[in-house]
């Protein structure tokens, strides 16, 4: 009685006090992006941290609205966790009345002596993992919980490190698993509103959990990273522009071909001299 009551106050702060902030702008992503569908089933994929297990109350309060009717599965991957890594997330699920089915794996012994990009086999793995566990379920979609300032710092990491103007999207068909989706629902949700969602409720929720960072069991620790130093330069860089972050955000959907010197569509590259004379 007691969990499901903390739950009810957690869902109230969402439909009143965060209303604008964060459920506004998931149901935005949802409407606008075209997210959720007639007769969906979602896997809705839950690591322990605080931006999954927001999606997952996210996802229980857009069935209320019954604008569209669609089933969702509360899933999460274990792929090692420790045991005290473990119980966070079960606690936490059931503090926030949220129905989770767990399934193992051991993705992290897999990677674990790999010296190459460790943590970029281990999200491929678990991504994988996910995909097909979710169609066994009968599941159409899997849906993560990356938000607003995950998309602006991939867009200068692509950028600045990898040389190229590329974006995360809202939505992706998989390649690898015929007929199904993978959806972003928080794409426009700002982490300092997701901060301060877990901070108003008293929530603690994993930060980090795998063996190469167990030390980092918590939202006050975090790894120095190419995606940290983005976020303090995004973070100097607001200090004398304040809409940069909204800037970088609407580049991407404000691409002029006329100007681009090449580009690419399905794989094929194009070049501005094929039409320069035309």
């Amino acid at each position: 009685m007691e969990e499901t009551a903390y739950s009810r106050r957690v869902e109230q702060s969402l439909q009143k006090k965060f209303r604008k902030d964060i459920l506004s702008r998931f149901t935005k992503a949802v409407k606008d992006y075209e997210l959720v569908g007639e007769g969906d089933r979602i896997a809705v994929c839950i690591s322990g941290g605080k931006d999954s297990m927001l999606m997952a109350k996210l996802f229980q309060e857009l069935k209320h609205y019954k604008e569209r009717h669609f089933e969702a599965e509360f899933l999460v991957m274990d792929p090692g966790y420790s045991p005290a890594n473990r119980r966070r997330i079960e606690e936490n699920a059931r503090k926030l009345d949220v129905p989770i089915r767990i399934y193992e794996s051991d993705i992290f012994s897999s990677v674990y002596h790999v010296e190459k990009s460790p943590c970029y086999l281990c999200a491929r793995m678990r991504r994988g993992y996910l995909y097909s566990y979710a169609r066994e379920l009968g599941c159409n979609k899997i849906a993560l919980g990356h938000h607003y300032d995950d998309v602006i710092e991939t867009i200068l990491m692509g950028m600045l490190y990898g040389g190229q103007v590329q974006t995360m999207m809202p939505k992706l068909h998989s390649t690898n698993f015929k007929g199904m989706e993978l959806i972003r629902p928080m794409y426009l949700i700002r982490q300092e509103d997701i901060i301060a969602w877990r901070d108003y409720n008293g929530l603690e929720f994993l930060q980090c959990a795998c063996r190469f960072t167990e030390s980092c069991g918590s939202d006050n620790q975090e790894n120095r990273s190419k995606r940290m130093e983005i976020r303090e330069l995004i973070r100097r860089l607001k200090e004398t522009n304040p809409f940069v972050e909204s800037n970088i955000f609407r580049s991407v959907e404000n691409v002029n071909l006329d100007t681009v010197i090449a580009y690419k569509k399905r794989g094929e590259r194009h070049h501005f001299l094929e039409e320069y004379d035309e």
